[in-house]
């Protein structure tokens, strides 16, 4: 459970800057609590937005990938921006729609990383599987996490070192906190959670090796959340996406005691400008025991 004292949004506020970023790991829980209470805010209220529009008739267009994305996603990122700059001026932010209309900023040792909608096809095609996500990384490794799926009413939080929680997704914020954790891989056979819209023979091939399992399928980020809640063991993304797609997911997992590892089991690093923010696969494990000696190929 990330504790919390009475410190507020305005509290942390005094701290602002790439010092919260940091040093987030090894400052007073208080302030820490502060700092992930006012990015939930922020998540909260982009997800609210996002509620307001129909997916039958919101305004979309492909993007030169071939992606849609949506009027929902562009006023998702736009609150989420102009929160961001609020809480910590100056901090650079990676942000998927953003990185699409201009340059990478200047990444130092510490930068916020967000996906506005993660799961656009989802949104337009009606189902709940979409979330908003909010990652802090420093030294190239997502320390902090945030993940909220706005149709659900659920937010999945974590602190790496900090522990990490699901709460329920209010207006402005969260609350109702339960700690959560990863588990065990279990003996009879875990769950693996896959992509809805892009599983490949790669994947498919790793999900064979693990043995009986059992396979959910389904759409953005909540598969990490599955993970760490201790409803699924393993997701396995063995084909290209993005770092916005992974940082929070991979702070989330790491806090509620799992692993995310690339495609040979070593350590994925986050802000790779050179390679316009792309990751080739990556595995996230609830035991990490399970993953060791294992990787995908």
């Amino acid at each position: 459970m990330i504790h919390r004292t009475g410190k507020t949004a305005k509290d942390c506020k005094q701290n602002e800057g790439t010092v919260i970023l940091t040093v987030v790991s090894q400052i007073s829980p208080a302030d820490a609590a502060g700092l992930i209470d006012a990015l939930t805010a922020i998540v909260a209220r982009a997800s609210a937005l996002i509620c307001n529009f129909s997916s039958e008739t919101v305004g979309r267009q492909l993007k030169p990938d071939q992606s849609p994305v949506t009027v929902a996603d562009e006023a998702s990122e736009a609150a989420i921006l102009e929160g961001l700059a609020k809480l910590m001026p100056g901090v650079p932010v990676v942000s998927e729609e953003k990185s699409g209309r201009e340059a990478a900023p200047a990444l130092g040792g510490s930068f916020l990383m967000v996906d506005p909608l993660d799961g656009t096809k989802e949104f337009l095609a009606g189902r709940d599987e979409f979330t908003v996500n909010v990652a802090i990384v420093a030294g190239r490794t997502p320390i902090a996490g945030i993940i909220a799926a706005p149709k659900r009413g659920l937010v999945w939080r974590g602190i790496v070192g900090r522990g990490a929680e699901r709460l329920r997704l209010l207006a402005n914020g969260a609350d109702s906190a339960q700690a959560i954790r990863t588990r065990r891989w279990p003996a009879q056979g875990g769950v693996v959670v896959v992509s809805r819209s892009h599983l490949d023979a790669d994947t498919e091939a790793f999900v064979a090796r693990l043995g009986p399992v059992t396979r959910e399928p389904s759409g953005s980020a909540i598969k990490f959340c599955q993970v760490a809640d201790a409803s699924a063991d393993v997701y396995p993304r063995l084909a290209t996406t993005c770092e916005w797609d992974v940082a929070a997911g991979h702070a989330l997992i790491a806090a509620a005691g799992g692993i995310v590892t690339d495609a040979q089991g070593e350590h994925l690093t986050f802000g790779h400008v050179e390679r316009d923010f792309r990751i080739p696969a990556f595995v996230a494990w609830g035991d990490p025991q399970k993953a060791a000696g294992l990787s995908a190929r």
